[in-house]
């Protein structure tokens, strides 16, 4: 089985990442465009795991700290690794260092499991398109500027959810396997006396 941790995107962002995905595509040919409802916010690629270990995967997942719901905001384009010669056209994302202590927590329970730990700094985004080869990029380019700087909504994060990733001719199909609520659990409304 083929596993990830992730967020959800909210159908408004998706709405206006797809208005936008849609406009760019027009402007190049040669890059590979994902489907925007494949989109998620990505915290740990767990890779090929035995259906036997599933239990224990989830398990170590709900033993995630609990934490406060925050907010990320996805805005902006980039390129890996650069706009000459790129590989990937990413939205970025913004966020407190909640989000990167959420991956980093997610990273750690699962690695007791003999999952390996992530060795690249978390750098958060959404791939919108990939590049076999760069070919001619000034249209593209073009189109961007002439986007302007992009906003494509924001999200309360609150849960985080395990995934089953099926690759197929027409695109990975997504499977959520298990959810995952980080929101601190309601403090006990007064405090126990101690027996006199």
């Amino acid at each position: 089985m083929r596993l990830f941790a992730a967020m959800d995107i909210p159908e408004g962002v998706r709405s206006s990442l797809a208005a936008l995905s849609a406009n760019l595509r027009g402007a190049c040919q040669n890059a590979r465009w994902p489907r925007i409802e494949g989109l998620h916010v990505t915290l740990k690629f767990i890779g090929e795991s035995p259906a036997e270990k599933m239990e224990l995967i989830k398990a170590a997942l709900a033993a995630v700290p609990a934490r406060a719901p925050f907010s990320i905001n996805i805005r902006g384009l980039g390129f890996f690794p650069n706009a000459r010669r790129p590989r990937v056209l990413w939205a970025g994302i913004e966020s407190s260092p909640d989000l990167a202590q959420l991956a980093a927590a997610v990273d750690a329970a699962l690695h007791p499991l003999g999952i390996a730990r992530e060795e690249r700094a978390f750098t958060p985004h959404l791939t919108l398109a990939r590049f076999s080869t760069p070919g001619n990029l000034d249209s593209l380019h073009a189109a961007i500027e002439k986007a302007g700087p992009v906003d494509f909504g924001s999200i309360t994060a609150k849960e985080f959810h395990l995934y089953q990733s099926v690759l197929k001719p027409g695109g990975a199909e997504y499977t959520r396997l298990a959810t995952f609520s980080f929101a601190a659990a309601p403090a006990e409304p007064f405090a126990r006396r101690r027996p006199e």
